[in-house]
């Protein structure tokens, strides 16, 4: 393998997480690798919600923290969930400096809107569901500006080599089409940012490239991961074809608007006495349940917001026109989809996984936030928190200082990229096996075929960081012998009385794996 060497912090990922810690490393120079032109392809952008904080004075960070404990169905981390809330405030005036646009009142207060499961309406905007896109608008023209930071655009990490359980740098491939060998970078400190693994299920809201590659290059590494069976699928992906599927901010649900079937009846009022703002978890498996019974779930917004969804909902007006759906007229046809993975590297308070010189923030990583089901916007809030805990903790190291040369690509001849067919298959294994509802055969059946997955290509490192993640998501699953948050097995639906996390090594989930007897026909 082609070898490089750096004393640049390395940053896999492009997204919120990375960017923002990024700029808090400034100036220590800094190297970004990401697959798609800066700004593209990531979860980030697609954030429609916004970022959850107290920011009106009648709210306060216990409060948020107490909602993030009870979404989190047992599983949170309580420390965790205090520190990140009182941080938050601090984040959104950040991100005002920097110049994200937040939806303001006349009197400069901001925005805010309510979202499932929180107990008060927290969460800062971008007119109005521009929040993801605006922020990472607004930090990618950051990065351009800041010269300690070289971004290698148009290249994919596919593995971490690891010296002594230390990881001594990161491998690297074209991400074209066509791919290309690898090319390892060695570097003082790695930082894993690039996002979840919602593309491994058949219905995504992710962007396309997002299926569980970070966590299973640091999985194979020998990395420890946590919380992997918890898989957050929103309910209000709109069901219209498109692969990813396009999303319906749960603020449309905090506006008022009601969710009913093709009889026109409404639902969620029978299941949970906060009916559209249940937790996430909830109001999924009823609108999966509704589809699994061709009732065809819909999410009606006339009568709450009417034509103001066109202009205060810009992203899901767009969705809507390009499905030929007119959603001042009609209600909304919806689907519960694969969203955020609330699992990942396991990492402490600063950031640092198990291995020596690798952190994680954002999707990627489990950092006892989010427990079994994670809270309404809760996501880019972590990422924001996390990244600068990240950053400041690289800071405290060894790593030199003085102005670092830019990394200079090789030529490099093509390689192996994953097998569509193959990806096909695994997404429909994990949908079919690890999705909404989950019991033991399903289970075992989605570990043997992501076996035959890996089997049928075992040379692709792309599609080996893919099984990983599915391995391990599935591994987790099928040892939570109970019904917790986003997790519902229903050969066990009763929740143990006492909350515990999951921890697990890939090893140890292979071991899993192989140990299950053959289906018999």
């Amino acid at each position: 393998m082609r070898e490089v060497s750096t004393g640049r912090v390395v940053i896999v990922g492009a997204g919120l997480g990375a960017l923002y810690a990024a700029l808090k490393l400034a100036p220590r120079p800094v190297l970004m690798i990401s697959p798609e032109v800066l700004g593209q392809g990531a979860s980030s952008a697609w954030a429609q919600g916004g970022v959850a904080a107290a920011m009106d004075p009648a709210d306060s960070p216990a409060a948020h923290a107490r909602d993030t404990l009870i979404a989190g169905a047992g599983t949170v981390d309580p420390e965790v969930a205090h520190r990140v809330t009182q941080e938050a405030r601090a984040h959104i005036l950040d991100l005002t400096t920097l110049g994200t646009p937040f939806d303001r009142r006349p009197d400069g207060g901001y925005v805010m809107s309510r979202e499932a499961a929180h107990s008060f309406a927290r969460v800062v905007r971008v007119r109005g569901d521009q929040a993801g896109a605006e922020i990472m608008r607004v930090l990618v023209a950051c990065v351009r500006e800041t010269p300690s930071v070289q971004v290698l655009e148009g290249v994919i990490a596919t593995g971490l080599s690891v010296e002594n359980c230390a990881v001594t740098g990161v491998e690297v491939a074209l991400s074209g089409p066509q791919g290309s060998a690898p090319l390892r970078i060695r570097a003082p400190a790695v930082l894993l940012a690039g996002g979840g693994s919602g593309g491994l299920y058949a219905l995504t809201t992710n962007p396309s490239r997002i299926r569980g590659q970070v966590i299973g290059m640091a999985a194979r590494a020998g990395a420890e991961i946590a919380d992997a069976e918890f898989v957050q699928f929103h309910p209000t992906a709109i069901d219209c074809g498109e692969d990813p599927a396009p999303l319906a901010t749960e603020a449309l649900r905090g506006e008022g608007a009601h969710l009913i079937n093709r009889l026109g009846e409404r639902f969620m009022p029978a299941i949970h006495p906060d009916a559209e703002l249940a937790p996430r978890d909830v109001v999924a498996r009823a609108i999966y349940a509704q589809t699994q019974a061709g009732l065809r779930p819909m999410l009606d917004t006339r009568a709450c917001l009417g034509p103001r969804l066109l202009t205060d909902f810009p992203a899901v007006a767009e969705a809507c026109a390009r499905a030929g759906i007119d959603p001042t007229r009609e209600p909304i046809p919806v689907a519960a989809a694969a969203h955020y993975h609330m699992g990942g590297i396991a990492v402490d308070d600063d950031g640092r996984a198990s291995l020596d010189r690798l952190w994680v923030c954002g999707e990627a990583s489990s950092t006892g936030l989010h427990g079994a089901n994670r809270l309404a916007s809760n996501g880019l809030l972590e990422a924001l928190v996390f990244a600068r805990r990240c950053a400041l903790s690289i800071e405290a190291q060894p790593v030199p200082v003085q102005d670092e040369p830019q990394v200079l690509l090789p030529d490099l001849p093509p390689g192996t990229v994953p097998d569509p067919a193959l990806v096909a298959r695994l997404r429909r294994a994990m949908t079919e096996g690890a999705g909404v509802l989950r019991d033991a055969g399903g289970l075992a059946r989605c570990l043997r075929e992501i076996a035959a997955i890996e089997a049928a290509q075992p040379d692709c490192p792309a599609l080996l960081n893919m099984t990983a993640t599915a391995t391990l998501i599935a591994a987790a699953a099928l040892m939570r012998q109970e019904s917790r948050g986003a997790h519902c097995r229903t050969d066990f639906p009763q929740t143990m009385a006492e909350g515990r996390r999951s921890r697990l090594t890939l090893a140890q989930a292979l071991a899993l794996r192989a140990s299950l007897e053959p289906e018999t026909t």
